[in-house]
């Protein structure tokens, strides 16, 4: 993934809708005595901004092509093929300052799925609300952008942390960056799961605190260094998940006819730490759901966890969000972006009561599942 610097273009053509959308702002700035220009810039996707900043809209693409081949298949389980993993398009901007927002469907494999769609209000850098669908706050690599990440998917450990979700939440940064929080109520989503509907009456409470204790330190190597924690509490019924693998092969499914059916519980710490080109995380994920089959009932706790490296062998500096080239991709210039190298563990174990009750299906279902990169 490659990552442009901002350069201001001549771009009207394609942006001269959204310009017509902040023109009333900037007339009226006009007329109380004020200038504002619009500026039209290429920075990670089209942008269009006037009065400053308070009115803004951008506009971005994510495309990912898989290829997924397994030689040493002689049952033939997995099938061979090209597929176009995210084709996705992101619209997001400000209102009067205050107001931002996203809109972030997704056209990949196969199917149309509405990914993001909320609102923020930002009162201040301590306090936001935000309105709609986004991610459920719990597990680091899975609230990681996907432009970001290290591999083309992420570790077994998401398999037990909800993927979005609707609901309300409050966000926000103390102590100059110190401390951050996430905090709402969302419908409530199966383990990876993706909910745009409520099935049922039932909530999640969920939240996750995040603490760089050296973020104001004067000494650079300390400042991203971090640990936090994430958790779900909520009772549940319905569906229940399926877990896949690294490669997106199901290892592990209930068996049929099994729900939710109760109270269910998560818990995910994580840490992080990142300086100059090194960057490295790892996480652990804790998930206990109450389960009804046709015979048994049971609440079993299905644990995971991972530990992720990098580094950035052309000296860019690695972060959460990604490396940025210190030259942009241009082989006619002999410049070629940056190269990094990765490394990773991961495992997740599926409680062995499951097996014991029956709750599992016959196939495809393994008790444990790991993955080194």
């Amino acid at each position: 993934m490659y990552r442009c610097r901002g350069t201001r273009q001549a771009a009207a053509s394609l942006a001269s809708a959204v310009v017509m959308l902040l023109l009333p702002a900037v007339r009226a700035r006009g007329q109380s005595g004020g200038t504002s220009p619009v500026t039209i810039a290429f920075d990670n996707g089209l942008s269009v901004a006037g009065d400053h900043g308070d009115n803004e809209f951008q506009l971005g693409g994510l495309v990912q092509l898989d290829g997924r081949f397994a030689p040493d298949d002689p049952l033939h389980q997995v099938e061979d093929e090209f597929v176009m993993r995210r084709v996705r398009i992101i619209m997001q901007g400000r209102l009067a300052k205050y107001f931002e927002f996203r809109v972030m469907p997704d056209f990949g494999n196969g199917t149309t799925v509405l990914y993001d769609a909320y609102v923020d209000v930002r009162f201040s850098p301590a306090f936001r609300v935000r309105l709609g669908k986004d991610k459920t706050p719990v597990g680091l690599e899975q609230l990681y952008s996907d432009y970001a990440l290290l591999f083309p998917e992420r570790s077994l450990a998401s398999n037990l942390v909800p993927n979005r979700d609707v609901g309300v939440q409050a966000q926000g940064r103390l102590a100059g960056g110190v401390i951050s929080y996430i905090g709402g109520v969302f419908n409530g989503v199966p383990d990876g799961a993706n909910g745009d509907v409520d099935s049922g009456t039932g909530k999640d409470f969920a939240g996750r605190v995040t603490v760089r204790p050296f973020a104001r330190s004067t000494t650079r190597a300390l400042r991203e260094m971090g640990a936090a924690v994430g958790g779900t509490s909520g009772t549940q019924a319905g569906a229940l998940p399926v877990f896949h693998s690294t490669a997106q092969q199901v290892f592990f499914a209930y068996a049929p006819g099994a729900v939710a059916d109760g109270e269910r519980t998560r818990v995910s710490p994580s840490a992080f730490y990142y300086h100059g080109p090194i960057g490295t995380f790892a996480e652990y994920a804790r998930t206990t759901q109450a389960v009804r089959g046709a015979l048994t009932s049971a609440s079993p706790t299905n644990t995971a966890w991972e530990i992720t490296g990098a580094f950035v062998l052309t000296g860019e500096s690695a972060s959460e969000r990604g490396v940025v080239p210190s030259q942009p991709f241009d082989p006619a210039q002999r410049h070629f972006g940056a190269v990094q190298i990765m490394a990773r563990y991961s495992r997740l174990d599926v409680d062995p009561s499951v097996f014991a009750n029956g709750l599992a299906a016959a196939r495809p279902s393994t008790r444990s599942c790991f993955a080194r990169r």
